[in-house]
């Protein structure tokens, strides 16, 4: 079953993006759609779990088990391609049994549930964690979570080529940068493996400083041999992962051009646009933004 998963390779679109504030600074953005490769498997999570699941097939096998919160859009994207694609899902989630509409989706789309509790959540990262699990299910492949790591970055690569293919299309000869949210680093850091230099990629980080997003970014590019990476972390997190204030809030209802969440691509764009007004890029400058996805979350600020 994992094995039809691994045939679907979905083709992002690169749209243009057109906001006052970008044409007053002369500065020309387009959006890779990520958000609308699919209605349920949808933003860079996909991409993400690509490789997880083709070391699952080639182990033998018949399913996936993964990490996240209460509203996690990793294993929403998981769960949904578990349902479509017939192989086996189990969720170990952050806190303790609630119901959320996320949380809802993923019994609908027949992923099992176990909640960890926050203690044994912060547990994910000590070297026995996942031991008890691969007893429990011994025919399930681990996933970190957020399909983090080198093989998610991996998947995030083909972006690349598929922006460049499209550039003629927007009367492009070449590109400036890319302009991402971050909340693992390993979205930013598929993307520096891709581009090896050619063009920069500006991360802005949704979640704070200490999450040890800088540090996992440089231990994929180590481990991925890449020398000389041509990248910057930008703190956007607004003062923690999920806070959300009166500004950031006015700024995704008043940007009708494309639809926003409050994680990750409001705290990017709104980045973007602070930068632009400061003058850090002249005009003429052509940028990538990523819609990473994740609107199905938005749903947990309602």
């Amino acid at each position: 079953m994992l094995l039809s998963a691994l045939d679907w390779h979905p083709q992002p679109r690169l749209e243009p993006l057109h906001l006052d504030w970008l044409a007053r600074a002369g500065i020309e953005v387009a959006v890779l759609r990520l958000d609308r490769i699919d209605p349920l498997i949808s933003g860079n999570k996909w991409f993400k779990l690509l490789h997880h699941l083709r070391a699952a097939h080639a182990n033998g096998a018949e399913g996936v088990m993964s990490l996240g919160g209460a509203y996690s859009n990793h294993l929403h994207a998981l769960a949904a391609a578990g349902q479509r694609f017939g192989f086996q899902t189990v969720g170990l989630l952050r806190g303790h049994p609630r119901e959320t509409p996320t949380t809802l989706d993923l019994q609908t789309f027949g992923m099992t549930l176990h909640w960890l509790g926050y203690g044994g959540y912060r547990e994910r990262h000590e070297p026995g964690f996942w031991a008890p699990w691969q007893a429990k299910y011994p025919h399930l492949w681990p996933i970190a979570e957020g399909g983090s790591g080198l093989p998610g970055a991996q998947g995030c690569m083909s972006w690349v080529t598929a922006a460049r293919s499209q550039l003629a299309t927007l009367g492009w000869e070449d590109h400036d940068g890319w302009w991402l949210a971050c909340g693992t680093g390993t979205s930013l850091a598929g993307l520096v493996l891709a581009e090896a230099g050619e063009h920069p990629v500006h991360g802005v980080l949704a979640v704070p400083e200490d999450h040890g997003v800088l540090q996992h970014v440089e231990s994929i590019l180590v481990e991925a041999g890449l020398g000389n990476p041509a990248y910057e972390l930008l703190d956007g997190s607004r003062g923690g992962f999920a806070r959300v204030d009166a500004g950031l809030s006015e700024f995704i209802e008043t940007t009708s051009a494309i639809e926003l969440e409050p994680l990750y691509t409001g705290k990017a764009l709104m980045l973007l646009r602070a930068r632009i007004e400061a003058g850090t890029f002249v005009a003429g400058t052509r940028l990538i933004f990523v819609h990473t996805g994740g609107l199905q979350g938005r749903r947990g600020f309602d």
